[in-house]
C-alpha cells in the first residue's frame, strides 16, 4: 500500500534545481536506502517527505493517517531534561503534558507533599491528561524506555553524544510512526552502537528510509535503493551490490549516448558553417533540428568529474616505525593504556577500534609522543614524517577561503615536487574556481572534509593517522580514498566506525577490549570478530540462554522451596527460550531479504503476526525464569 506520494516534485536553492520533476513512491514495509553524492538533495528530498519543507512545484499525496517520524543528522547542542520528559516530546502536546504531569508529583513529593496538598495546577493537568486519554501515552513512553534500555530519570544533557542519538531515536519511534526517516544515523556511533542499531532496526517492522555512508548498514538493512543523480531520481528493487552494477551501467549507457549525440551535434555544426549551402530553403528542416540539438545540448547536466586524489609520499621512514614496551597511562583514576607493547613496521595499516571514550585518540598521541607515557619505553625510528588528520581539522580558518586554506602563500603550491596552480589543485578535490574562493563557512560537511583531505595531500609524509577520515564523504569518495590507502607504500593509522572501510584497508586491529586492555589481530573488523569467537568459544563458559536476565519487579511471595513441577518448569525454561529465539532469529532473517516485501500480503501478514507472538512468549518466559529464580535465591 503506497504511504506517500511525490509527483513532479522540483525545489532549487540555486541556478541548478536540485529536485527537477521526480516522482517516488513509498510503501508500506519497505526498507529504502536513499544514496547519491554530498549536495545532491538527500536530505531536502527526506524533509519533503517529513513535511517539514514544502517544494517549489507539484505534489505531495499521503494516505490518510500516515504518521512521519524523523532522526535529524546532527544532535541538538540544546538537548537537556530526563529522558522521560525528551522523549514525551516525541508525542507532541499531549506529550509534553505528560511530562511536565511527572515532573510537577516528583517536585511535590520532594517537599513531602501528598496527594491532598497538590496543587491546583497539578490537578487542573491531571484532569486534561485524563480528558485526552493521556495516560496511555506513558504506557508507549515506559515500554520504548525499556526496549531501548535506557534510565528513564538519566539527564540527557551528561550523556555521550551516542546516547543521545539513541533517546532520539526513542523519541523518534514512541508515537510508533508508519514512516521513519534516519539521516545518517550512525554518527557519533561506535561500532558496537552501530550493530546494536542495525539489529533493532531489523526487528522494526514499520517502513524505513535512511541516508547513510555506511556500506554495511546499507546491505543489511535496505530492500530498495532511491539514487538522486543530477535532480533526477533513480529507483532500484534490489539490493545495495545489484545497485552498484546496476548504476554503474545506467551511467556507461549514458556516457556512450552521450558520445553519439556530441558528433552528430558536431556534425551539424560543421555543416552549418559551410555558410550559404546551409541555408537554403530546402535545408531549413535541418537548420530547425540543430537549434533543437542546441538546446538540448545547453539543458544537459553532465555529471560532475570524479575525485582525483593523490598523495605526496615522503622518502621512506626506518624498517621500525613505532616500538612500546610497558606501555601504561591513566587520567586520574580511569585506565586508558595498561602495559601495552607493540611493534609497527613500514607499511603496516593498522585500524584502532574501540566504544566511544574508550582512549582511541590518546593512543595515537602517545604512540606519536604527543602525549609522555607514565610508564613504559616509546621509540621511534628514522626519518619519520607524520601527517596527522585530527591535527588538521583545527587548522581550518572558517573565515578564510577554500583556496586560502590549502595554499596560503599564493596562487602556486608545490605538490610532489611539481609546481601547480591552486584552483587546478582544487578541481581534482570537485571544488569549481567559484567554490575555491568561498569561505570555508558556508562549506558542507562532505565538502570541509574534501578540503581537509586537499590540504592532507598535498604534503609529503610517510606516515598517515587518520582519525575519522571517512565521516560525511559520500560512497564515491570513500571507495577512491580506498583505493589511494591500498597504493600508498607508507605506514596508516586508522581511526574509524566504517566497517566496510576499515575491513577494505587496513592488515591488522588494535582493538581497546576493556580499561586499559588492548588486543592486536591480524585483518580487519571481520576478521577481529572471528578471531575474538575463536579465542572465547573454547573457554567460556555455556551462556546462559539468549539474553541477560531482565530486571522485572515480582510480586512479593511468603514461599522459599519450589515444588516438584515448578523445579521441573524451571529446568526446561533455558531451552524453550533457546528454541524460541532460534525461531525469532529465523524470522529475522526472512523479514530482511531483500524479495521479502515483495511477496503475497497473506505471507507478509502471517510473518509478522508470528514474530508478534515468538515475542510475547518470549517476555512471559523470561519474566517466569526470573520469578522461579528469585525464588531458588530467596
Amino acid at each position: 500500500m503506497a504511504l506517500i506520494t511525490l509527483r513532479d516534485i522540483c525545489m532549487s536553492f540555486g541556478a541548478e534545481p536540485l529536485l527537477d520533476r521526480v516522482n517516488l513512491t513509498v510503501a508500506s514495509g519497505e526498507r529504502i536506502g536513499l544514496l547519491g553524492r554530498n549536495g545532491v538533495g538527500k536530505t531536502t528530498l527526506m524533509k519533503i517527505i517529513g513535511g517539514t519543507l514544502s517544494p517549489d512545484r507539484g505534489e505531495v499525496m499521503r494516505s490518510q493517517g500516515v504518521t512521519v517520524s524523523s532522526l535529524a543528522q546532527g544532535v541538538p547542542a540544546d538537548l537537556h531534561g530526563t529522558v522521560f520528559d525528551v522523549i514525551c516530546q516525541g508525542m507532541g502536546s499531549r506529550g509534553k503534558r505528560l511530562a511536565s504531569y511527572r515532573r510537577l508529583c516528583d517536585l511535590n513529593e520532594s517537599v513531602g507533599g501528598t496527594a491532598e496538598d497538590a496543587p491546583k495546577n497539578l490537578m487542573d493537568l491531571q484532569q486534561t491528561i485524563d480528558s485526552e486519554d493521556g495516560w496511555q501515552i506513558r504506557q508507549q513512553v515506559a515500554h520504548i524506555i525499556s526496549q531501548m534500555k535506557l534510565a528513564a530519570d538519566g539527564e540527557v544533557s551528561t550523556f555521550s553524544a551516542g546516547m543521545k542519538r539513541r533517546v532520539l531515536l526513542a523519541a523518534a519511534l514512541v508515537a510508533r510512526p508508519d514512516i521513519l526517516l534516519l539521516d545518517e544515523p550512525t554518527n557519533h556511533l561506535d561500532m558496537t552502537a552501530i550493530d546494536w542499531l542495525e539489529s533493532f532496526l531489523l526487528k522494526w517492522r514499520g517502513t524505513l528510509m535512511l541516508i547513510t555512508h555506511d556500506r554495511m548498514m546499507i546491505r543489511r538493512l535496505a530492500t530498495r535503493i532511491v539514487e538522486i543523480d543530477r535532480g533526477r531520481l533513480h529507483a532500484w528493487d534490489c539490493d545495495y551490490d545489484t545497485f552498484e552494477q546496476r548504476s554503474q551501467e545506467r551511467l556507461d549507457a549514458e556516457e556512450k549516448g552521450n558520445l553519439r549525440f556530441d558528433k552528430k551535434l558536431s556534425a551539424e555544426e560543421a555543416w552549418i558553417r559551410q555558410g550559404i549551402k546551409a541555408r537554403r530553403t530546402r535545408n531549413e528542416g535541418r537548420v530547425r533540428a540543430l537549434e533543437k540539438l542546441r538546446e538540448i545540448r545547453r539543458s544537459r547536466r553532465d555529471r560532475t568529474g570524479r575525485v582525483r586524489m593523490a598523495l605526496d609520499e615522503a622518502e621512506p621512514s626506518g624498517k621500525t616505525v613505532v616500538e612500546t614496551t610497558g606501555l601504561s597511562f591513566a587520567y586520574g583514576n580511569r585506565i586508558i593504556v595498561k602495559e601495552f607493547s607493540c611493534t609497527i613496521m613500514r607499511g603496516d595499516r593498522i585500524g584502532i577500534l574501540g566504544p566511544n571514550g574508550a582512549g582511541k585518540s590518546t593512543l595515537i598521541r602517545l604512540l606519536l609522543g604527543d602525549l609522555p607515557p607514565q610508564q613504559g619505553r616509546i621509540k621511534h625510528g628514522t626519518n619519520l614524517e607524520v601527517l596527522y588528520f585530527d591535527q588538521l581539522r583545527g587548522k581550518l580558518d572558517e573565515n578564510k577561503t577554500v583556496q586560502e586554506n590549502v595554499s596560503p602563500a599564493g596562487d602556486m603550491m608545490d605538490v610532489g615536487g611539481k609546481s601547480r596552480h591552486v584552483i587546478g589543485y582544487l578541481k581534482d578535490f570537485l571544488f569549481s574556481p567559484q567554490r575555491s574562493r568561498t569561505p570555508v563557512w558556508v562549506l558542507s560537511g562532505g565538502e570541509k572534509n574534501r578540503l581537509l583531505l586537499a590540504k592532507l595531500f598535498a604534503r609529503p609524509a610517510n606516515v598517515l593517522v587518520l582519525d575519522e577520515p571517512t565521516n560525511d564523504l559520500d560512497v564515491e569518495t570513500l571507495e577512491l580514498l580506498e583505493e589511494l590507502l591500498l597504493g600508498y607504500s607508507g605506514t596508516v593509522l586508522l581511526v574509524s566506525h566504517d566497517r566496510t572501510f576499515v575491513n577494505n584497508v587496513v592488515t591488522s586491529t588494535l582493538v581497546f577490549e576493556g580499561p586499559g586492555q588492548i588486543e592486536g589481530y591480524a585483518g580487519g573488523y571481520d576478521d577481529w570478530l572471528i578471531q575474538r569467537r575463536e579465542i572465547t568459544a573454547p573457554t567460556s563458559e555455556k551462556p546462559s540462554p539468549g539474553r541477560a536476565k531482565k530486571t522485572v519487579s515480582s510480586p512479593a511471595t511468603t514461599r522459599k522451596k519450589l515444588g516438584y513441577m515448578e523445579k521441573r518448569e524451571l529446568e526446561s525454561l533455558p531451552g524453550r527460550i533457546e528454541t524460541l529465539e532460534a525461531r525469532q532469529q529465523e524470522l529475522f532473517q526472512i523479514m530482511s531479504a531483500a524479495d521479502f516485501y515483495r511477496q503475497d500480503s497473506e505471507r507478509i501478514t502471517a510473518v509478522k503476526h508470528e514474530l508478534e507472538k515468538l515475542e510475547q512468549e518470549l517476555e512471559s518466559a523470561f519474566i517466569r525464569w526470573e520469578d522461579l529464580e528469585s525464588l531458588v535465591q530467596s
